[in-house]
């Protein structure tokens, strides 16, 4: 998880927007490697692997409005990442978080980037 939280703040930080083929990419070893190891994620993986999540449903709802052509494969990533933002988060609560420490703690992931 960590491989990819790095590369998505070097995303973050980046001027110029990833082309679809790359976020399509980037999007697809996340969920495999999810699909793979989840269960056997600790509880800082799994928040950097919900706020990974978020940042690409953000990106792909926006990107879905401006890109008609590719709308359709955008909203499916929307869709998938839901799903899996969701699993991540019933996984946090049953480690033992509240919802409001899991936005802090996604907050300070946030912070420092």
């Amino acid at each position: 998880m960590e491989k990819f939280f790095e590369q998505m703040k070097e995303y973050l930080n980046m001027e110029t927007e990833i082309s679809y083929e790359e976020f399509e990419a980037y999007y697809q070893d996340v969920i495999n490697f999810l699909s793979k190891d989840y269960r056997t994620l600790n509880q800082d993986e799994t928040i950097k692997g919900r706020f990974i999540l978020s940042i690409l449903m953000s990106n792909s709802e926006d990107r879905a409005k401006r890109y008609k052509n590719l709308a359709k494969k955008y909203r499916k990533i929307y869709e998938k990442c839901h799903l899996w933002a969701e699993a991540l988060t019933l996984r946090l609560l049953k480690m033992g978080m509240t919802k409001n420490q899991i936005i802090q703690a996604e907050q300070e992931l946030h912070e420092s980037i």
